[in-house]
């Protein structure tokens, strides 16, 4: 096949699989079905509860469960009003928290959430469980995770489909995913969420805590806390993401729209 021919059709083939982030506009790189990205991540969610230890500690799950069903709510009511439903569709939510020490939480494709406890006491309150809970599912929304998996199946698997990856590299693809649902540390992979991803997460996360009547002003506050944990070895959530200070600036230039849907969620 000529060269020109082959452009060609890695150029359709990338207009295809474009799609738009909310809010942000930005144009990103899909090419996994998201209906398969909510099985899949469906799947590494029971395997994650079964591989780990649920919390006993009753103030935790019901604070948790309690902010992430408003936050979510908040997102469908939201995504239903703008005619964008079929973003969210076959959106499961499910809230838990894990017995551990780590600073850590995470939001499957599909709505699978987990907090680790160890970030609790950071959060202190609701507002701050709705910060980590809001920019958590604002990753799983924007589709961060199939974008991060869509470049390493093209790195790794030499740009196989996800169902032939799954059929002839399945341990590999099962980690792939896990590492791009934001669990590389335990698989050992690590795919950090890129500088825009963040960015995107934290903007988008301000607009869906107000959207659910949460202060976003608490946001920058809940990453001073969080950067008073850090000295020589930062916590867990903090190995991947931008430095505190850099993502708080950034968040106050998204801040006046945050305020916006806070004060129509009154």
């Amino acid at each position: 096949m000529r060269t020109s021919n082959i452009v060609s059709l890695m150029l359709v083939f990338f207009l295809v699989a474009c799609g738009t982030v909310p809010f942000s506009g930005r144009k990103q790189f899909t090419v996994i079905p998201a209906s398969q990205m909510v099985s899949l991540g469906n799947d590494s969610y029971a395997q994650v509860l079964k591989q780990k230890k649920l919390s006993d500690n009753q103030q935790y799950n019901d604070q948790v469960r309690r902010v992430g069903s408003r936050i979510s709510e908040a997102v469908e009511e939201y995504f239903r009003q703008e005619g964008m439903s079929d973003r969210l569709k076959n959106y499961k939510w499910e809230f838990n928290v894990l017995a551990s020490d780590a600073m850590n939480a995470w939001c499957m494709p599909g709505g699978k959430i987990a907090f680790y406890e160890g970030i609790m006491p950071v959060c202190q309150d609701d507002k701050g469980v709705a910060v980590v809970m809001a920019h958590e599912i604002a990753h799983a929304v924007a589709r961060h995770g199939n974008e991060r998996m869509s470049q390493q199946l093209s790195v790794q698997l030499g740009g196989m489909v996800l169902s032939e990856a799954l059929e002839k590299e399945e341990e590999t693809t099962k980690k792939l995913a896990m590492a791009a649902f934001g669990l590389g540390s335990q698989v050992g992979l690590l795919l950090p969420y890129s500088r825009t991803h963040e960015k995107e997460a934290d903007e988008l996360g301000l607009y869906f805590m107000a959207m659910a009547n949460y202060d976003p002003r608490s946001a920058p506050e809940f990453w001073e806390r969080m950067q008073a944990k850090g000295g020589s070895r930062p916590p867990e959530f903090l190995s991947t993401h931008p430095h505190p200070e850099n993502r708080i600036k950034n968040m106050q230039e998204h801040m006046q729209k945050a305020l916006e849907y806070y004060n129509n969620s009154q």
